[in-house]
């Protein structure tokens, strides 16, 4: 991937004044259904219209989708409103069907993008096309897959390429239905800055009254543009209800969010400065929730040192834990005395929680 530049050239090419945006339902239900929410959409600043038509879901028995039909209404939707048009692959035989439709945009899904066998065929299937191709990350925080589904498709002389943000999938129950891993992102960026990365805060929130912060934190970011689900009637759409927006929702977000523009050289330090902070921001929300993790271990602890009627200082595993942390701090540029102010803080707060434990 060493001539990245070419991947962003279809990005420049559109001349956007904002940020890129992808709408429409997570699912085509009927044919007025997506024609509705297009026509919604014809007059705002929705840049694709999306639409799933394959829908792969966990388990067997819920809405899969309605299949190579919506491509027809994907097709008058672009007849009818103008809105280019959006929709997930997930193997080869969709990608025919969807290039044999004239669907402007593709995406890869997290399921698929996992899979290196899946993510050739598709790339094999759309060797040289024109079309923009954006992947997904897959399911698990696996910075490495990512850019492995990428370099296969871009291998196979695929150059509108580009790249989704949608969240990683975890046991931990969070406020998220799919924990954003900014880091992972902010690394694939920094790795590749011309490398399209569209954010999906529908994905990542589950809920619509989230969505708004995500798409800010994202665009704060440099992120290039935003997927997000939007339906007429979202309470009652056949997937996902909770995590879609309607078109009028949609359109007062896209006026709030603050846009970042590089024009002027002061401008450009501001955004610069704010892009770096909102990278703090992420890291000190990611240490807040390690220590809170860290304090409920401790009090397990506590609970079994109850069990067992054993003290709650233990010098030695004590003093095995901050010399460890010390070498540990020192080899991250981390001094020695910031590293014992920071664990003993963090060790008196576990002591307490586990003398409540005993208390109790």
């Amino acid at each position: 991937m060493e001539n990245s530049a070419e991947m962003r050239t279809w990005l420049d090419d559109l001349a956007l004044s904002h940020p890129l945006v992808i709408a429409g339902p997570c699912s085509a239900e009927t044919e007025d259904q997506v024609l509705s929410i297009a026509k919604a959409l014809k007059d705002t600043d929705v840049n694709y219209f999306r639409a799933g038509i394959w829908k792969p879901r966990t388990r067997p028995g819920n809405f899969e989708g309605v299949g190579a039909l919506g491509l027809k209404w994907l097709q008058k939707v672009k007849a009818e409103t103008g809105i280019k048009t959006a929709t997930e692959v997930a193997n080869k035989d969709h990608v025919k069907l969807a290039l044999e439709h004239d669907i402007d945009l593709l995406w890869i899904g997290a399921r698929s993008t996992v899979s290196p066998f899946i993510i050739q065929e598709i790339a094999d299937e759309l060797r040289g096309t024109d079309k923009i191709v954006l992947v997904k990350n897959p399911v698990n925080p696996d910075l490495s897959l990512w850019l492995g589904a990428i370099e296969r498709l871009y291998t196979a002389d695929i150059k509108k390429l580009g790249v989704i943000h949608r969240g990683f999938s975890t046991y931990e129950k969070t406020k998220y239905r799919n924990i954003p891993e900014w880091q992972l992102a902010i690394e694939l960026q920094q790795k590749f800055p011309d490398l399209p990365l569209i954010c999906d805060p529908s994905h990542i929130t589950g809920k619509r009254d989230m969505i708004f912060d995500v798409s800010q934190t994202a665009l704060d970011l440099n992120y290039d543009g935003l997927m997000i689900e939007t339906h007429t009637d979202p309470d009652n759409a056949w997937s996902d209800a909770a995590q879609q927006v309607t078109p009028t929702a949609l359109v007062q977000m896209m006026t709030d969010l603050r846009m970042r523009k590089e024009t002027a050289a002061g401008e450009d330090y501001v955004n610069k400065l704010a892009n770096l902070r909102t990278q703090i921001d992420v890291i000190d929300n990611q240490l807040i929730e390690t220590l809170g993790k860290r304090m409920k271990v401790a009090k397990e602890i506590g609970a079994l040192k109850k069990t067992k009627n054993v003290a709650v200082l233990q010098n030695n595993r004590w003093n095995e834990i901050l010399g460890k942390m010390i070498l540990e701090g020192e080899q991250r540029g981390l001094s020695e005395e910031f590293v014992l102010k920071m664990f003993k803080a963090i060790h008196q707060e576990s002591i307490n929680h586990q003398e409540k434990i005993l208390k109790s």
